[in-house]
């Protein structure tokens, strides 16, 4: 039973909670946690850039209920910054001049962090066939004349046909709204953009000579935006940033049991991320320097849940079985001004298909991306992310499964996890003889043996470790001997080296220890990746079986987490069946890159619509040997798969029984004899 005196307080996105005395500044508990929050006056309500929201309601998933009345009335303090800079946003408040008074969800938004996540979602550079579905053209249109009467549409209509060979178009009535004032702005030249060779879309006075489309990827995590130049395909501006979404859960079960338990939720949800997006996209037209109103289309990729929301469809079915989606077509023709959209108020927008109640529109642009479905060559593309992704096939048969692997691979659920950003570990390397660790963090080049590497960590610290270096980490823990096959740390090997130590009842690996903190891999943790990799691959086997195989001939790791991953230490881990590591390779943001395609070509929309209804669906949660591959999978890196091909490449410890497990045994056959 909690004190009555103390308050819990959950921060999001990072996760850290702690119970402070009531009355301790929000500043100074994110500080004893760890949390990142920015401020640069020291607390004293200057700044303005300690500023955290206030997420209500009850969240099951923390055991907090978060209301208003939890935290203190707003300051003199804040009052007196609000007269100097302009009121806060509802809602937001100065965390170094607000007290816990009661249980509080506090969401720290990426303005206020210091060290804000690197989205690593750029464009892949591809070659794609450009047949944009909205084009420009500019016509000189016949001024009225008393004698022939034909309205101004009409005149537009009729030199459509005879200079450009446009007929039978149909028209918005927005532009007909404007149509009269931008023909005798222009002096009857004016340029109108046309959408899929049928409708009139927009128009403007004179001459414009650009046009531009946004392609998004909505991830549970993150959301990654490019602005790209309809005409050219040229990428102008990409940038990314977290979904605002993961204050109501970190994962997407979370979020549905959330709009499950409030009213509105699902509202409130569709609000944050179109908040987000214009957001993103007022900052990508910023900086490539490019009018709003230009950016007359937009395409969307996300997870079933995600798609969802984006376009205001409640996903509480999504929720529990059957899994039934509202809708597995695609999503084409809305008027940006039906989502509240930025953009030219007339722009359409296109959401990619989903395949399965946990299959979505982002598998659909990866396999657009990849075109597995185009080769005989057996693929296997897998994007890592809270929920797997997970496509097996080629021209003959495509199969597809989502395995729910958690966002351990992500830094959650780690204890010194966090999410990519300047300080966190990326790359590790452990000497078998001494166990002594190397490492790389992001935001330097150096590695920590280096000289000069002190000091080029000055500026932002060891603050973690992310994805990539929980993978290396426990990968090279393994080949080092310092844990076993079944992921269990040594304990005996405290007395070769200090970097070994108790926890508890179980011992933790110490990658880094300075006067602010201790990072060290736990039992939990490795626990926890090895939870993670055994539902993937169990997804994995699970299609390959289907298929009738043991064997893929290439494999594409799509996502932020898939591109800076060695494949060696996935492999090494058992995140993936044995390949020739040369046919290893990372596909990027695939489902961005999908989206691009699909805004660039009409014909891909066509192709991936059509192939989508192609694809089988394998339910990982009603297949009954989903938990035999899961179980078998929890060992590093499996119980029975060989993995010959990753053998040539690295000199894997030989298979030793742990002696728990032999204790165990020997217990479970002593009850047998007796």
């Amino acid at each position: 039973m909690s004190d009555a005196h103390e308050a819990l307080v959950v921060f999001t996105p990072s996760g850290r909670r702690g119970r402070f005395p009531v009355g301790t500044p929000v500043l100074e508990a994110a500080r004893a946690l760890g949390v990142d929050i920015d401020s640069v006056c020291g607390g004293r309500g200057l700044c303005g850039r300690c500023q955290v929201d206030l997420c209500e309601g009850r969240f099951a998933k923390h055991g907090v209920s978060s209301w208003p009345d939890h935290l203190s009335a707003k300051s003199d303090t804040e009052q007196a910054w609000e007269k100097r800079r302009g009121p806060l946003r509802d809602g937001r408040r100065l965390s170094c001049s607000t007290l816990l008074l009661g249980d509080a969800v506090i969401d720290v938004p990426p303005a206020s962090q210091v060290h804000r996540q690197i989205v690593r979602k750029r464009a892949e550079v591809l070659d794609i066939a450009l047949d944009p579905i909205v084009r420009l053209y500019y016509v000189e249109v016949q001024e009225p004349d008393m004698h022939v009467p034909a309205s101004d549409i009409r005149r537009l209509k009729e030199a459509l046909a005879h200079e450009w060979r446009l007929t039978g178009l149909e028209t918005d009535i927005r532009v007909v709204q404007q149509l009269q004032q931008a023909l005798r702005r222009g002096g009857w030249g004016v340029t109108v953009a046309v959408h899929d060779d049928r409708r009139l879309i927009a128009v403007w006075p004179g001459f414009q000579a650009q046009a531009y489309g946004l392609a998004v990827d909505v991830g549970s995590t993150t959301i990654a935006a490019h602005l790209c130049h309809l005409q050219t395909g040229e990428v102008v501006a990409s940038t990314g940033r977290m979904n605002p979404q993961i204050r109501y859960g970190e994962d997407l079960m979370s979020r549905v049991s959330y709009i499950m338990m409030h009213p509105g939720g699902d509202q409130a949800m569709t609000r944050s991320v179109r908040d987000a997006l214009n957001e993103l996209t007022v900052e990508l037209a910023t900086e490539a320097d490019v009018p709003l109103d230009a950016i007359l289309e937009a395409t969307f990729v996300g997870n079933p849940i995600m798609q969802s929301l984006v376009f205001g469809i409640n996903p509480v079915e999504l929720g529990g079985a059957p899994f039934a989606l509202a809708t597995d077509e695609a999503i084409d023709g809305l008027w940006a001004t039906e989502m509240d959209l930025a953009i030219h108020p007339n722009a359409r927008v296109y959401g990619l298909p989903c395949i399965a109640g946990h299959v979505g529109a982002d598998t659909a642009g990866m396999i657009l991306s990849e075109s597995p479905y185009l080769g005989e060559e057996l693929m296997l593309l897998v994007d890592v992310g809270t929920n797997a992704e997970i496509v097996l096939g080629n021209r003959h048969r495509l199969l597809a499964c989502s395995s729910p692997t958690g966002p351990a691979f992500e830094g959650a659920q780690i204890s010194g996890g966090q999410r990519a950003a300047a300080g966190a570990i990326e790359r590790v390397r452990i000497d078998p003889l001494t166990l002594e660790p190397r490492f790389k963090v992001i935001g330097g080049e150096l590695w920590s043996d280096e000289p000069g590497f002190d000091a080029a960590m000055a500026s932002h610290g060891i603050t973690g470790i992310c994805g990539s270096g929980i993978i290396e980490v426990v990968a090279e823990m393994y080949l080092a001997g310092v844990i076993t096959r079944d992921g269990i740390v040594q304990g005996g090997l405290a007395a070769r080296s200090e970097r070994i130590v108790a926890d508890g009842r179980t011992f933790a690996y110490v990658l880094h220890r300075d006067a602010t903190r201790t990072i060290a891999i736990t039992q939990a943790d490795i626990r926890a990746i090895q939870l993670a990799k055994a539902a993937l691959y169990a997804g994995i086997r699970l299609l390959m079986e289907h298929f009738g195989t043991d064997r893929v001939d290439r494999i594409r790791l799509a996502g932020a987490f898939g591109a800076h991953i060695d494949v060696k230490y996935a492999m090494t881990l058992g995140l993936i069946p044995d390949c020739d590591l040369a046919h290893v390779t990372s596909a990027g943001n695939a489902a961005g890159t999908g989206a691009r395609i699909a805004l660039l070509s009409r014909k891909a929309r066509r192709e991936i619509e059509e192939v989508v209804r192609r694809v089988e669906k394998v339910e990982t949660a009603t297949e009954p040997r989903f938990q035999e591959h899961f179980v078998a999978a929890m060992a590093i890196p499996h119980r029975h798969d060989p993995f010959p091909q990753l053998s040539a490449h690295v000199t894997l410890p030989a298979v030793t029984e742990d002696a728990s497990a032999t204790a165990r045994g020997g217990r479970r056959r002593r009850r047998q004899r007796a």
